[in-house]
């Protein structure tokens, strides 16, 4: 692997201390119009019923509907995830393991279960794979994927079980929480922004606290920057074409009373809402998957990159907006019914500048 994990700190948005404050701010003025967005490409895995990727449709067999409407391909690309091509690299996998407030024992079998994952099949990964650890320090980044899951796994040791966040727990253990979780997947999602090739980044862990109940008072100017980094997450995700998997463990917190009444985009910046940054949330918005809770964690990141086979990378041009920060829906269907495709759920239009 060449050199050992290296501390990476993205710097805090501010998304909890928005969420604290309790003294409302006035709304903002209506924004001019937003001009038209540059041409998009979007990833897209296409499964049959059982499961397996699909990888010798044509183009003529895809539709892209922007808000319902099609939108013409103007380029068409398929690529074995495992291989990669002259155009593309083989898709890079990131475990990232979140220790934040977890539990010793719960922490300890964490990483052996990465490590278990790591060192099967004798060490030979199938993918170039790189390992992230969250902790209170900040994020601890292996500098280069590597295929030796042994010398991962050698470096994921070394690491060892460093609990996170007991300096700070209660009302501002959870805002720290929440804010460095988002920080952190939208500073990775910037980062690959520009490397080539899909990510497959598999977060493992309990997730982040969604900040629920009438002590997380919602001010206009919380929910203003919840609505921003909404926008930012969902927009630099599909730039940076990294899908993303949530993995929980049974000492973890599911919490899908909450997460899935928020699976609808948000339009309106007075509806923000915390939960709707929920991993789950992010998650299916990004095309990829969440897997309940299980002790087989090991199984469960398996299970994960069965999902890196063929794809097909399409090009478009968006339709019209009325202007910025409008959510725009995203489908990808193909002319044969009992085939299913995933991408991202949909886009934001460019934000107006700031004065």
């Amino acid at each position: 692997m060449g050199r050992a994990l290296g501390v990476y700190a993205f710097g805090l948005l501010g998304v909890a201390a928005a969420i604290a404050q309790t003294a409302t701010s006035t709304q903002t003025a209506a924004a001019p119009a937003a001009a038209a967005h540059a041409r998009m490409t979007l990833d897209v895995v296409v499964k049959d019923r059982a499961g397996k990727p699909i990888g010798a449709l044509e183009p003529p067999q895809f539709k892209i509907l922007d808000n319902g409407q099609p939108r013409k391909v103007l380029a068409f690309r398929r690529t074995d995830g495992t291989t990669g091509s002259s155009a593309e690299p083989p898709v890079q996998v990131i475990l990232l393991v979140d220790v934040v407030d977890m539990p010793y024992k719960a922490v300890s079998f964490q990483r052996l279960e990465v490590d278990k994952f790591l060192r099967s099949n004798g060490g030979h990964l199938s993918h170039p794979t790189s390992l992230f650890i969250l902790n209170s320090k900040g994020l601890n980044v292996q500098p280069e994927p590597s295929r030796d899951g042994n010398a991962i796994a050698d470096e994921l040791a070394k690491a060892g079980t460093v609990r996170a966040m007991d300096a700070s727990s209660g009302y501002a253990g959870a805002l720290e929480q929440f804010d460095r979780a988002t920080t952190t997947l939208l500073g990775i999602a910037d980062n690959e922004a520009h490397k080539p090739g899909r990510k497959i980044l598999i977060w493992i862990g309990h997730g982040w606290p969604l900040l629920q109940g009438p002590v997380w008072h919602q001010t206009n100017e919380s929910r203003q920057t919840l609505f921003r980094t909404i926008m930012n997450l969902q927009n630099k995700l599909r730039e940076g074409r990294v899908t993303v998997y949530g993995l929980f463990t049974l000492v973890g917190e599911n919490a899908r009373g909450i997460w899935e009444g928020h699976l609808k985009p948000v339009t309106d910046p007075r509806a923000a809402d915390p939960a709707d940054l929920a991993l789950q949330v992010i998650a299916l918005h990004s095309g990829g998957r969440i897997l309940d809770p299980t002790n087989d964690v090991a199984g469960q990141i398996a299970n994960c990159t069965t999902d890196i086979g063929p794809y097909y990378t399409l090009l478009f041009e968006p339709g019209p907006s009325t202007g910025p920060n409008e959510f725009h829906t995203l489908a990808v269907q193909v002319d044969q019914p009992d085939l299913t495709a995933r991408t991202n759920s949909g886009y934001y239009t460019a934000a107006t500048p700031a004065p």
